[in-house]
């Protein structure tokens, strides 16, 4: 009934349905409900360290049997250099100031951490059916242990160059990353955000380019994106903020109801939050200081940067530095539970695909 299937055959998930991982706003509640509706739910694992990935990792395999994502990051550790993180913490200044704050004395990397040995180890372990990264691959050597596991790689491309080095490089299906997404870009062959394109140009390309399966993403918010994204040679669809709707999104009162103002409100492209470019609500310190900053910090130093004006801001009911990641389609989301939202986009798009005169669009339950 779908018009393709490869996606569906090489996870065994019944719709072709990817949750995206999205780190501190997904649990293992949500991947676990969309795992159990049929699609594959998404853990985000770059901020977990071993012992924390092995403990929810145990937890997973107590709540389902289902096929289930693990995510991770593929990004070089940045290298040390004071004169541009103090560059960056100058341009601060002002905002800390404003709080009666202290400038920090330098920028840590954080927990944001590259997938490594000690990682990889604990993966191998559990053998789960899908490991995803973004920014890339990680060492060769380690992706080769993963699929000597049994674990199928996927990787985001936003550019044909990108989609054709992950295919020659061990990947068994791409993730298109249209330009319309949330979260961070996945870029990893260049800086430029002129190379980036929207879903509906770079999945056809990318579908004619590598001769794997290819997965949508961005921009894709109901049964109707899903339906075009197979028209345009997508053999599933990952969809991000469409879950953050859901009753297991783990986000703050104040970003749901961001996100329910979103349809009047605009999203951009902002490095000066992470150091990476990536898609959120634009808030006060995207206005003034990008979106797009030379002087930010390499990833993932940014964090470090921004946290303590963050926390300053949201404990005066405040969200002028909060990342609230938030793709185009935001104005299309419905609140649901993770389970009936997934249910109801398969349902939705499958009778797209019966013949006979075009389906009335039905909403996600709540």
């Amino acid at each position: 009934m779908w018009p393709d299937n490869r996606l569906r055959d090489l996870f065994s998930i019944d719709y072709p349905i990817i949750q995206a991982p999205m780190a501190g706003a997904s649990g293992l509640d949500m991947a676990v409900a969309v795992s159990e509706a049929g699609g594959l739910g998404s853990l985000a694992c770059a901020m977990f360290e071993a012992d924390r990935l092995r403990s929810v990792l145990v937890s997973a395999q107590e709540q389902t049997r289902r096929p289930l994502n693990l995510n991770f990051f593929a990004h070089a550790s940045p290298r040390n250099d004071l004169e541009r993180d103090a560059g960056w913490l100058g341009r601060l200044a002002a905002y800390y100031a404003e709080f009666g704050l202290s400038i920090p004395a330098e920028l840590p990397v954080g927990s944001v951490q590259p997938f490594d040995e000690a990682r990889c180890a604990i993966v191998e372990e559990f053998a789960p059916a899908v490991v995803s990264f973004h920014f890339g691959l990680p060492d060769a050597g380690l992706v080769a242990r993963l699929r000597s596991a049994g674990c199928k790689i996927i990787s985001s491309a936003t550019t044909i160059a990108e989609a054709r080095w992950l295919a020659a490089n061990g990947c068994d299906a791409i993730i298109a990353q249209g330009y319309e997404a949330g979260g961070h870009r996945g870029v990893f062959l260049t800086d430029s955000l002129d190379s980036q394109m929207g879903t509906m140009a770079l999945v056809p390309q990318i579908a004619d380019a590598v001769d794997l399966p290819v997965i949508a993403a961005g921009g894709i918010g109901d049964a109707r994106g899903i339906v075009a994204a197979f028209a345009l040679g997508a053999s599933a669809v990952q969809m991000g903020t469409a879950y953050l709707f859901t009753e297991e999104a783990v986000i703050s009162p104040a970003y749901r109801k961001s996100l329910e103002d979103a349809a009047g409100a605009e999203t951009a492209v902002c490095n000066v939050i992470s150091g990476r470019p990536a898609r959120v609500l634009t808030n006060r310190l995207v206005s003034e200081l990008g979106p797009m900053s030379t002087d930010a910090p390499a990833f993932p130093k940014g964090f470090a940067a921004i946290g303590p004006l963050r926390d300053a801001a949201e404990q005066l009911g405040k969200t002028d530095f909060s990342a609230h990641y938030c793709g185009q389609s935001a104005a299309l989301g419905r609140k649901a539970t993770a389970f009936s939202l997934t249910r109801a986009l398969a349902a939705d798009a499958l009778r797209s695909f019966e013949p006979g005169p075009a389906k009335k669009r039905h909403s996600a339950p709540s």
